[in-house]
């Protein structure tokens, strides 16, 4: 078989399929290669026994402008459940207790989570000078903030890349708050100079509104300053099933070669045979990307990934006094067995049968790989153990299943900036060639989709696939 085809997408992950809806918005209908039997990626639910849990992400914040667009196109923002993060308490093991995150400076000032000399060395902050490029997380927070804020960060990066905050890149986890940082000499100058502009900007954005995608404005939560975390009653792979529909997906299509031609465009050989597009897209997690592109010399192999493990527990509600809130992270200076836990049926009710609680509990990381090699029996006994200590758990879970994923969570350490300049290079010499996907970019759902929109937009309009970095706010 040898068939021409305008445009290729390799990889029916969200950030595959969204860049298939965005195009299919610009009348552009792409085929979808995928080497497995479903599509979604890392995006899978679990539902047995009217417990329902996920095997990757949990949900994704409702205030970013390309995923509020792709939900509306889809009818999906209809179906969509929030759990506003105003209303719900998230907690940090703190000494082997549970406090309440602070959610606002007035609650920072309170919050028993610092000193009175760390929350004072919070106020220097302005005269620290910017930080040389190549320095982690950690390095970064310390300078900026002083060592207390250190459990704070930590808690922050376990709760989106199960990673360690000593080996994270700020300048690349963080490009947004690194350019105020450089741009004002400070980020609280920065953050405040950025929205007192976007206050003075607001009027003359809502006039254009409608005119640019590029230019809508991030917006909060419907009835607060901070955003929801949004999911759907059928759980998080339901959003990657809606995007399925309708598009011109072959299964079991592994690509096993790609190459450039010389009258333009790309070939690419797997299974099925040997197609030709005139825009090749490798919507692929960035390690399997990289086994792709191995003939354009990338300046590393491999990126490290942190694999975890979600365990599902259902107790009975009058086993368990669980507090209202999302759940509770842990620094790595507590000691604990888990990563953290999810509180999925106090966010989301229908997540547990009636009468009954869910916790997710999140085991292994960066940090702690060998927990992953113990069996499910041993893991649970450890989880229970952690749990009780910090809950007042009167018996154990009625119901329990371990899910242990296939693939892991890209660290985008030191090496990731070089591997970002030598995609820059690449997409010089190679424009139509478009790599994005999970880990290239970030790995949250709304990073996923805004990098896939761009690649659409790039597509179809010729625009530059680069962008101001944006602040991407924490909030755990």
């Amino acid at each position: 078989m040898n068939d021409h085809y305008e445009i290729i997408i390799v990889g029916a992950g969200l950030s595959g399929l969204a860049v298939a809806h965005f195009l299919a918005d610009q009348q552009s209908l792409p085929l979808i290669l995928e080497s497995g039997t479903r599509s979604g990626g890392v995006i899978r639910s679990f539902n047995e026994g009217g417990y329902l849990a996920e095997w990757g992400p949990h949900g994704f914040l409702d205030n970013n402008s390309a995923s509020r667009q792709l939900l509306t196109a889809t009818g999906l923002a209809r179906e969509a459940i929030k759990a506003p993060l105003a209303n719900n308490v998230r907690f940090v093991c703190n000494q082997g207790r549970l406090v309440p995150l602070p959610q606002s400076p007035l609650g920072l000032l309170r919050t028993p989570l610092l000193s009175l000399k760390g929350k004072l060395r919070l106020a220097v902050e302005p005269c620290k000078k910017p930080l040389a490029d190549g320095h982690s997380i950690g390095q970064w927070a310390e300078h900026r903030f002083g060592p207390e804020v250190l459990p704070l960060v930590d808690t922050a990066v376990t709760g989106t890349f199960a990673g360690d905050y000593q080996r994270l890149s700020i300048d690349v986890v963080m490009p947004g708050v690194r350019r105020l940082e450089k741009e004002y000499g400070s980020l609280l100058r920065g953050l405040w100079r950025e929205r007192r502009r976007k206050k003075q900007a607001q009027p003359a954005t809502e006039q254009n509104a409608g005119k640019s995608r590029e230019k809508e404005p991030e917006q909060p939560a419907a009835g607060g300053r901070l955003p929801a975390m949004t999911s759907f009653p059928q759980g998080m792979e339901y959003l990657v099933s809606r995007l399925s529909r309708e598009q011109n997906i072959r299964y079991q299509s592994g690509v096993e070669s790609i190459r450039p031609l010389a009258e333009g465009g790309w070939e690419v050989t797997g299974r099925g045979g040997v197609r030709q597009a005139e825009h090749l897209i490798l919507a692929l997690p960035v390690n399997q990307a990289l086994r792709l592109l191995s003939a354009f010399t990338p300046p590393i192999a491999t990126i490290p990934e942190a694999r975890i493990a979600t365990v599902a527990l259902g107790f009975r509600r009058e086993d368990a006094a669980v507090p209202a809130g999302f759940g509770y992270l842990a620094p790595e200076r507590e000691g604990r067995f888990t990563l953290g836990a999810l509180f999925s049926s106090q966010m989301f009710p229908a997540r547990a049968p009636a009468g009954h609680l869910l916790l997710e509990a999140l085991v292994g990381g960066r940090r702690h790989p060998e927990r992953l090699e113990l069996d499910d029996d041993a893991m649970v006994a450890n989880i229970y153990q952690d749990l009780r200590r910090l809950l007042p758990l009167k018996a154990p879970p009625v119901f329990v299943r371990v899910l242990r994923g296939a693939g892991g969570i890209p660290q985008l350490e030191a090496d990731h900036a070089n591997l970002l300049c030598w995609r820059q290079t690449l997409a010089r010499q190679h424009p139509q060639l478009h790599l994005t996907g999970f880990g290239w970019d970030g790995i949250g759902i709304n990073e996923m989709i805004q990098a896939a929109q761009r690649v659409a937009d790039q597509i179809m309009q010729g625009q530059s696939n680069t962008e101001r970095a944006a602040v991407r706010p924490v909030y755990f």
